[in-house]
């Protein structure tokens, strides 16, 4: 009865043609309700800006949201960065109805791993469907790197696991982990995995913490022993190399009869303004107040790290497949939605940083309500809309 309800629910969202679907029931994937519209890729389209519609919830209503990200708690002027609704070219986003999530996700554990983008992106979540939850039948907790959002009247947990570079590594502490040389661990990954075994729905992210422009070092083996020769890649080689892990774990320890994969690709930065047109040096996304409409833009996002996404999670060869949340291109645009120098600061700008605050302003976060919260609307519609081919890049 509950599955019908569910189903009903879904019908009174989505479109009919995407509820078509799920009603003839054919070969749909687990949590699957429909399908989407054929010929519809969601990561391509535009900002729209839309007052009525925007945001889904509010800023000081989400008791989650991370004091380095209430940018109107912490004095931004404007709040029209919070009125954009992500369009997808050619077809449109089924509703995100927070009721609908939480059914789907009675008596299962969803599980975002990753860095702080990711970790933005669960917390979003939080933001989308707490309200969907009485007050007393919902609880969160975080004990070192596990943060756990916990729906009781659904038997329902919805998880978050600090690892930034998915192997283990000497920046998996949950507080300090500001290293400028990354050690990462080639094998094995249980300290992080045994974590993650058991979740019904597995939602990784892993890119900032690679871009540091210097070589990633490599130790070989399960003990702590830094005295042994450690071997040096380029970060793209030691990406590959941890996402063949990732992929070689999951292949091993999840279900795709019964449970989901996705992998969420980079969130870009906007360090630059001379790369969206702007002829002063030194600008970047501090005073930004519109997205970038130039639909040619590209920003900085590496080109190499995302063919390595490409080539690992696209092989085809893999018997859990992973479905891609591409949230790049759409984010490249919103020079005008992070955190700027509106959030808590690890301590007070010197005078020089006030003279110039471009100088400590943060364009890799990003204000909540904001861009994660479309981020989990291409969520929402890959894991209960998959179109064909969208467990795979």
């Amino acid at each position: 009865m509950k599955l019908l309800a569910v189903l009903a629910l879904v019908a009174a969202a989505a479109s009919p043609f995407v509820f078509r679907a799920a009603a003839q029931g054919e070969g749909l994937l687990p949590f699957a309700v429909g399908s989407a519209p054929a010929g519809c890729d969601v990561g391509v389209g535009e900002w729209v800006y839309d007052e009525a519609a925007r945001p889904m919830y509010e800023e000081e209503a989400c008791p989650y949201i991370q004091p380095h990200l209430t940018c109107q708690a912490h004095g931004r002027p404007d709040k029209s960065y919070q009125h954009w609704r992500w369009q997808p070219r050619g077809c449109d986003l089924p509703s995100f109805n927070a009721t609908v999530m939480l059914e789907m996700l009675r008596g299962k554990r969803m599980l975002f791993v990753g860095d702080s983008l990711n970790r933005e992106q669960y917390v979003s979540l939080l933001c989308l469907l707490h309200r969907a939850v009485p007050e007393g039948a919902r609880s969160f907790e975080t004990v070192d790197a596990l943060s756990i959002f916990r729906a009781k009247n659904y038997d329902a947990t919805i998880e978050f696991y600090w690892a930034p570079l998915l192997a283990e590594s000497n920046s998996d502490d949950g507080a300090e982990h500001a290293l400028d040389d990354r050690v990462i661990r080639g094998a094995p990954m249980d300290r992080h995995s045994r974590f993650w075994k058991g979740a019904d729905v597995l939602v990784f992210n892993s890119y900032l913490w690679w871009i540091t422009g210097s070589k990633i070092q490599i130790l070989r083996g399960a003990d702590n022993d830094l005295s042994k020769a450690m071997v040096e890649m380029e970060p793209e080689d030691a990406y590959r190399l941890v996402l063949h892990q990732v992929v070689r774990w999951l292949d091993a320890n999840m279900d795709p009869t019964k449970s989901r994969v996705f992998f969420v690709t980079a969130s870009p930065t906007h360090t630059n303004s001379q790369l969206w047109g702007e002829e002063m040096e030194g600008g970047n996304c501090y005073g930004q107040k519109e997205p970038i409409t130039d639909a040619s833009y590209r920003g900085s996002t590496s080109r190499a790290m995302q063919r390595v996404t490409g080539e690992v999670l696209g092989a085809g060869s893999a018997r859990v497949p992973v479905g891609v949340v591409n949230v790049t291109q759409m984010s490249e645009y919103r020079r005008d939605a992070h955190t700027q120098v509106y959030r808590e600061l690890w301590a007070p700008p010197t005078p020089e940083q006030l003279a110039d605050p471009r100088s400590y302003a943060d364009c890799t976060h990003w204000c909540l309500p904001g861009v994660p919260d479309a981020w989990n609307e291409l969520l929402y519609w890959k894991l209960f809309f998959p179109a064909a081919g969208d467990q795979a890049l």
